[in-house]
């Protein structure tokens, strides 16, 4: 089974090697200031009829050119058509931290289309959609907003201590915080699977950056 097969869903998607034996297609949907490489690995320990798909937002790695969304209304419809050709045959939804709210409002978004629904939604890191959320921090000066990111543990140290590399990530971080920090959970009606949700003991609570 061939992982890619639109070029405007070759776009979102991280290339990975053809599966054949693949029988269900999971979508990955990285954490705050991630890119798709964050599950370039997973094919290896997961078995092989399942075939790994990660996506890949604008913003980051290949797609580093690009502006990253700011809002997840914006964001949403723009993954949700790019999936949309390649959710045959059955597919699953995996989200860590902000990509799980963003995976969520994917399968939402799908079923509005009349796309099939996912065979399973996997979250993990991340409060529940209608919880409540902390303080918002993206508008937060820099050396502020910096500080807060750090205090998450969630971005590598090497991160803050290279300025090169902290300038090709600070607006990543700050699009993604933005993202997460303005979220609104709209009540709807269930969606049409199970949902699996993951996480640990030594979570912090906020955990927008992990």
């Amino acid at each position: 089974m061939n992982t890619v097969t639109q070029p405007e869903s070759a776009r979102w998607l991280l290339r990975v090697k053809s599966n054949p034996q693949a029988r269900l297609r999971l979508f990955c949907f990285p954490y705050s200031g991630g890119g798709a490489s964050a599950f370039a690995s997973w094919g290896q320990s997961l078995p092989a009829s399942i075939a790994v798909c990660p996506v890949q937002l604008p913003g980051r790695e290949s797609r580093i050119a690009e502006p990253p969304f700011v809002s997840m209304d914006a964001l949403v419809p723009c993954v949700a058509e790019a999936l949309r050709p390649l959710l045959n045959p059955p597919y699953a939804l995996f989200g860590h931290s902000l990509g799980a709210l963003v995976a969520f409002e994917v399968a939402r978004y799908l079923r509005a289309l009349g796309a099939p629904p996912p065979a399973n939604l996997f979250v993990s890191a991340c409060r529940a959609p209608h919880g409540s959320f902390p303080e918002p921090t993206y508008e937060l000066p820099e050396a502020e907003f910096l500080g807060r990111i750090r205090r998450l543990k969630g971005t590598p140290n090497a991160v803050f201590e290279n300025p090169e590399l902290l300038e090709l990530v600070l607006p990543i971080l700050r699009a993604d915080t933005t993202i997460y920090d303005t979220y609104r959970f709209q009540p709807g009606d269930p969606i049409e699977c199970p949902i699996t949700a993951l996480g640990g003991r030594p979570d912090i609570k906020d955990n927008r950056a992990e």
